[in-house]
């Protein structure tokens, strides 16, 4: 296998999860701050040019984020973060949905038309006028979570698995590039300590964002 390797929060938590998996695969970089991803040879390998992809031994490639883990987590089930059981694996999808649709998904959209407007001008359709109204709805969404996780140490339950990283590293991302979490919020703002406090937390992250003093 082959993992195209790049800057960005979405890279970075298939990082993270193949750390707290013991995993180390062959990688290849892509320069996303030249566009590289958006030219070929890249968008043989995924044409919708999006980072990462997993390029398999037959020369099939996976991409997205949460469908790479999930292949990896069959092809290593322990540590279990997607989950041990049917009934685990569907709740941690659940939570991953819920914090995409509610706090993750309209973050990187307000960033994308917003401060990341002049990276992502020429590869997507933005929407400036609605950065507010994003930022807001990934707010709220927050405030969701908080409530939702009192009492417990992790999103998906008693154990720390994938949708523990898929927030963290996004949420970390969002921290940078102007929306924080309201840390208001304590139990999430306990939470994202907790998570960050794990060594793959800081071993994820890429060079060139570390570098840079970004979290991605």
């Amino acid at each position: 296998m082959k993992f195209y390797n790049s800057l960005g929060p979405n890279p970075r938590l298939v990082r993270m999860f193949m750390l707290e998996k013991g995993m180390e695969l062959p990688s290849e970089e892509v320069d996303i701050m030249a566009g590289a991803n958006r030219q070929e040879p890249y968008l043989s390998a995924n044409p919708w040019g999006e980072m990462p992809s997993l390029e398999l031994d037959d020369g099939r490639v996976i991409a997205e984020t949460t469908a790479i883990c999930e292949y990896l987590e069959e092809q290593q089930p322990a540590p279990a973060l997607v989950g041990s059981d049917a009934a685990e694996r569907a709740n941690t999808r659940m939570w991953l949905r819920r914090v995409e649709i509610h706090i993750t998904g309209p973050m990187t959209d307000a960033f994308r038309s917003g401060a990341g407007q002049a990276m992502f001008k020429d590869r997507r359709h933005l929407v400036p006028q609605a950065v507010d109204d994003w930022a807001a709805i990934a707010r709220e969404g927050t405030a969701r979570l908080d409530a939702a996780i009192a009492g417990r140490d992790f999103i998906a339950g008693d154990s720390f698995g994938l949708a523990d990283i898929y927030a963290y590293c996004l949420i970390d991302f969002g921290g940078g590039v102007g929306q924080p979490f309201d840390p208001a919020n304590a139990n999430v703002a306990s939470w994202f300590q907790r998570i960050a406090s794990r060594p793959s937390a800081e071993k994820s992250i890429h060079p060139a964002a570390a570098a840079g003093g970004m979290r991605a």
